[in-house]
């Protein structure tokens, strides 16, 4: 026994040391530091209890004050392992820790008193028995109390709490050993003498050894936490066991009323606890109760159906919700099979699902999603989606909430339609027409086809009637389509005025052609009746054949080159497309973007033809022409003036025309030589945003009186959008500048146009002058044209002269103007400075 005391003494005071040094380095985790000092402090005070015990002789004060140290030190040492772990309870699990620990501690007791303490009690006064066994009693209650909190840790320091719980266990055993050895006046075992030394070497080493807890090594709490709570209720039954197994032995010795009272106050704390669960359990069944019901109100309130069914499907309990959404009275459905009212194509993946609910038992949550068609009282067939989750009661039910997502369906529905359908037509729309040319190429086995059509048009209705009225004729033009395609066709709204057609022809290529002259026909057949006037369209379409391994966009693309092949050809035709056609736009592609450029690096030049009077021969005016060199080469005017109309780039070019000119022929006149200007006006040119305030800028920019500046504009402008041409044109005439109508007699302007803009010149085309003194007709018609001209008090300028006779002519015929190669080529601005002041001889 000292050698046993001096041992654990020593043992106990290293660690402390160790802990409270340790408690030290420890003092950025808080909780490990703080249960450090705690348990050594406790291992101090064990020590100095070990100590007093060691040197204790008969007298049972001094042994009173070593039992004291030793509680002190028991008490510190739990303190200390549940700050270690940082658990904070409740005040209701302490309450259950006090009971579990006192329930043990009693069962022990009884456990102990049958194997061997009654014998040592009845060689001892009661008192002194009652007193040997109290501390070593109270330390079983401390160490109970530690263990469930201490198991369930989840902290860096739990190994170091769960040594300081190993060290109360030890103590305990020791100073139970301790009090039946002093009881009986013999010596403890030695092995319950050294438990106490290796466990304060165990706890003085485990504060440096701390680890970092990840999430997946940390001590599962549930398990052993239920372990745990065991343990008292099976000490119970071993205590209650071994005593009836005692009594049944025959044992008459007299009851003790201490070991009486012991066991009468666990069965009573026992009874006290089955109350407690009862009550517990009762509220917590109502609770369920309650909620299983404010589910089902909730469910049934957002409109979904609440039933309870077996695993086999036969329905114990619905909700009246089913009514409502379906049209069933409940008692209709109970006792009967939820699959009687589903789809059969769905009931086999709905009792997979249920079957895999009852082979995971015990999985959590237990829950699956089903989505079926259900059908309703009026025969109709509803998509669900559902949840069936195992009831909580246990009794193989499954709860299960069924919604009515006929209304989404719809509207996913509606918007896949959407996504894929034109809105005006009803047709399927690009990108359908796409994906599906995709999957035609893909799987081919003869000719396909695409079919590009535009209405030749369309945009004057959108102009003169509105778009809604647009948008009515589209939808004509999208039916009568539709007519004459084959059911097998596809038939999609492209875009703006724009259809296209996927053809499947098998193997007689002809089949494209001819749908393509039915669709041109069936637009242009009889007028489409709009905002009650009748509006005459045609159609230019184009036609384009796949070839092996073409890409579906290559397929539309030459569809689209051969339908605006087919446009500027005039419109109302077919045309089939080939490679030449996608290579002319290329390269008028490629001429926009040299236009663009040469534009930036000033590659544009401008020649002067003189304009002569045809009496005097003398220099009235000059025609500005704008010339292209790209690099060495010259680019004829009529090769990128088309390109440059088409791309907008006419509009700064024609700006840098007009002033260059302006400047040019402003200095000229600043010489003394009255000489006027001429320009050609392009359509995009006057349609442009800020054309009128452009010229005005450009004349005071040079100082050219409006007067010198004549603008030409042809027939065809007149009739185009003639109602904002003839406003800007009246705007430029306010301004002084003097107005032309270019090419004369070739276009489509009557003479009306004549009256409504007044104009001051006009010049005869080229094709008239050509025939002068060879053909009568074109000498009858120029003879017309000048003699109209001038009745109406207008400067009649002949263009193109190249032959004498047809400058003898028209001096004949009254024309006062002319020009021509035989008048004069055009030049640079250096060379019409040789004319100045001089006259043409011709």
């Amino acid at each position: 026994m000292v050698t046993g005391a001096v041992a654990g003494l020593l043992a106990a005071m290293f660690a402390g040391a160790s802990l409270l040094l340790a408690s030290v380095q420890l003092a950025e985790h808080r909780p490990a530091a703080v249960g450090a000092r705690w348990m050594g402090g406790g291992a101090l005070a064990w020590a100095a209890g070990s100590g007093v015990q060691a040197l204790a002789t008969s007298s049972s004060i001094v042994v009173s004050f070593g039992d004291l140290l030793l509680m002190l030190g028991t008490v510190l040492m739990a303190g200390g392992a549940l700050t270690a772990v940082g658990r904070t309870l409740p005040a209701g699990v302490i309450l259950r820790l006090v009971t579990d620990s006192y329930l043990c501690a009693a069962s022990l007791f009884l456990i102990a008193w049958v194997i061997g303490l009654r014998h040592v009690y009845g060689q001892v006064d009661p008192a002194t028995f009652a007193f040997a066994m109290l501390p070593p009693m109270i330390s079983l209650l401390v160490t109970y109390a530690a263990v469930p909190p201490v198991v369930k840790g989840r902290s860096t320091s739990w190994s170091l709490a769960l040594t300081g719980t190993g060290v109360l266990a030890t103590t305990t055993i020791d100073g139970l050993a301790a009090a039946v050895a002093r009881l009986s006046d013999t010596a403890p075992p030695t092995w319950s003498v050294m438990l106490a030394p290796v466990a304060f070497l165990l706890l003085a080493a485990a504060p440096w050894a701390l680890r970092p807890v990840e999430s997946d090594s940390a001590p599962a709490g549930a398990t052993p936490g239920n372990l745990v709570a065991m343990v008292p209720l099976a000490l119970v039954a071993v205590a209650t066991c071994t005593l009836l197994v005692h009594l049944a032995g025959g044992g008459r010795e007299e009851p003790v009323t201490g070991v009486v009272a012991l066991a009468g106050s666990a069965v009573l704390l026992l009874l006290v606890r089955l109350s407690v669960l009862a009550a517990i359990n009762i509220r917590l069944r109502r609770l369920v109760s309650l909620g299983d019901r404010q589910l089902r109100e909730l469910a049934e309130s957002t409109g979904d159906v609440v039933l309870l069914c077996d695993y086999e499907g036969v329905v114990r309990e619905i909700g009246a919700g089913v009514e409502v959404t379906y049209g069933y009275r409940p008692d209709q459905l109970l006792n009967g099979t939820i699959f009687d009212y589903i789809h059969p194509e769905d009931v086999p993946g709905i009792q997979r699902s249920l079957r895999a609910m009852v082979d995971d038992e015990g999985a959590d949550p237990g829950t699956c999603l089903i989505a079926c068609r259900v059908r309703a009282s009026d025969g109709t067939w509803r998509p669900t989606e559902s949840v069936a989750t195992r009831h909580v009661s246990g009794d193989d039910l499954v709860l299960v909430t069924t919604r009515d997502v006929s209304d989404e369906e719809a509207l996913r529905n509606q918007v896949a339609h959407l996504t894929f359908h034109d809105g005006i037509t009803g047709l399927p729309n690009r990108a359908y027409f796409e994906e599906r040319t995709r999957e035609v190429l893909s799987g081919r086995t003869g000719h396909v086809a695409v079919i590009f059509l535009d209405l030749d048009g369309f945009t004057s209705v959108n102009d003169s009637v509105g778009h809604a009225s647009g948008d009515h004729l589209l939808g004509q033009a999208a039916r009568r389509l539709r007519g004459a395609v084959r059911p097998d066709d596809t038939l999609a709204r492209w875009g703006g005025d724009e259809f296209a057609v996927l053809v499947e022809t098998g193997g007689e290529a002809q089949l494209a052609v001819d749908l393509a002259e039915r669709l041109l026909g069936a637009v242009s057949q009889e007028p489409f009746r709009v905002a009650d006037r009748d509006v005459a369209l045609t159609a230019s379409v184009g036609v384009a054949f796949a070839e092996d391994d073409m890409p579906a966009g290559d397929l539309i693309r030459n569809a689209d080159v051969a339908m605006a092949r087919a446009k500027e050809l005039g419109g109302r035709r077919v045309e089939v497309f080939a490679a030449q056609m996608h290579a002319d736009v290329v390269r008028r592609l490629e001429l926009a973007a040299d236009l663009q450029r040469a534009l930036i690096e000033q590659q544009f030049a401008i020649e002067y033809q003189p304009v002569v009077d045809l009496a005097t021969s003398r220099v009235t005016a000059v025609e500005a022409l704008v010339r292209w060199w790209r690099g060495s080469v010259f680019v004829p005017p009529d090769q990128f003036l088309g390109p440059a109309e088409d791309t907008g780039l006419i509009v700064p070019l024609s700006e840098w025309i007009l002033r260059e000119s302006c400047r040019e022929v402003a200095a000229w006149r600043a010489s003394s030589w009255d000489i006027g200007l001429s320009l050609n006006l392009s359509a995009r040119q006057i349609t442009a945003p800020r054309f009128v305030e452009t010229v005005e800028e450009a004349l005071a920019e040079s100082g050219l009186p409006a007067s010198a500046l004549t603008l030409e504009v042809i027939e065809e402008m007149l009739v185009e959008d003639a109602e904002e041409t003839i406003r800007r044109l009246s705007e430029l005439r306010a301004l002084g500048v003097r107005l032309a109508i270019d090419d004369f007699g070739t276009g489509y302007a009557s003479l009306a146009f004549l009256r409504q803009l007044p104009v001051d010149m006009i010049k005869i085309d080229p094709s008239f002058v050509s025939g002068l003194g060879r053909d009568d007709t074109l000498t009858l018609l120029t003879r017309t044209i000048v003699r109209l001209g001038n009745d109406l008090g207008l400067v009649v300028v002949a263009e193109g002269i190249e032959r004498p006779e047809q400058l003898e002519l028209l001096r004949e015929m009254g024309c006062t103007r002319g020009q021509g190669f035989l008048v004069a080529r055009p030049m640079a601005a250096r060379g019409v400075d040789s004319l100045m002041r001089t006259s043409l001889t011709v």
